[in-house]
């Protein structure tokens, strides 16, 4: 018993609390996590149980129910959301289940729920923390002030109304946007996946007005992370497979990003490119 609590230890690289162990008493088997999957690779094994927690008995249903998750694991609302799904799509195969504790499906949870509504979808009934073992069972429980202390606290960002795309506008006018907020420049375009579903590739590129501690690639993350949450202004900013170019001008207050101004950025644009060319050398009021 202590040689597996062991090796699940390092497989899940220490999200286990250990006590006793819970086996749901079905037959299952060990199959190899699917390529389909993507939410559920690099987590520190690459096998599952099948029938999993979710009640799914063939792989082709697994992979169907998992995929709606897909985008909310590519949110990162929270560190562990991931270690929480895979262990209940795609549980790791040792001779019992080992289920997430009811406390990282409560963190979870809180932060994610309201990407979640952001989308117009609620919690759903099916993982219901109450149906999830207390810490004191074998379970996998949240690292959240753990991993505080470890990592650096990013701010995240908000759920929001879309800003107005401006299509027009003098280089002044947005030379004094800028003094008033930090900018990014991102180029979107999006595709459809096997499944049907909208997939977006994002380049972006930051400048900063006031950085702060914020490195470059840490705010190009959380910028992709703000367009995946508020995926409606994504979509109307994306009306064809054409990629498009925006400057996205926005501020950081207490602890949420917020996205105030979009300009659409298209070749004959001289005022964009000469504002963005003047803003080396001006100096705000």
């Amino acid at each position: 018993m202590f040689l597996t609590a062991k090796i699940l230890v390092f497989a899940l690289s220490g999200f286990l609390r250990v006590a006793a162990a819970f086996d749901i008493g079905l037959s299952t088997k060990c199959v190899v996590i699917p390529k389909e999957m993507d939410m559920c690779h690099k987590i520190g094994y690459s096998e599952m149980r099948l029938p999993n927690l979710m009640g799914h008995t063939s792989m082709g249903e697994v992979i169907l129910k998992s995929t709606t998750w897909q985008h909310l694991a590519h949110t990162d609302c929270h560190p562990h959301l991931r270690t929480f799904l895979c262990s209940l799509f795609a549980p790791v195969c040792l001779d019992t289940f080992i289920h997430p504790c009811r406390s990282m499906c409560v963190a979870v949870r809180d932060s994610c729920a309201p990407v979640l509504a952001c989308h117009g979808h609620p919690w759903p009934h099916s993982l219901d923390c109450d149906r999830f073992p207390a810490d004191e069972d074998m379970c996998l429980a949240s690292l959240t002030k753990e991993y505080k202390h470890l990592h650096k606290v990013l701010p995240k960002p908000a759920c929001q109304a879309c800003p107005a795309v401006v299509e027009f506008v003098t280089h002044k006018r947005v030379l004094e946007v800028f003094c008033a907020n930090n900018f990014v420049k991102v180029k979107l375009s999006k595709k459809r996946t096997v499944f049907g579903d909208q997939e977006y590739n994002i380049e972006c590129q930051v400048e900063f007005i006031t950085q702060g501690s914020l490195l470059p690639y840490e705010t190009q993350s959380m910028i992709q992370q703000w367009l995946l949450i508020n995926e409606n202004c994504t979509q109307r900013m994306t009306p064809t497979h054409r990629p498009m170019v925006y400057l996205l001008v926005g501020n950081i207050e207490e602890g949420v990003i917020l996205v105030n101004q979009v300009y659409r950025w298209q070749r004959r644009d001289s005022q964009l490119t000469l504002a963005t060319q003047k803003w080396r050398y001006h100096k705000c009021l």
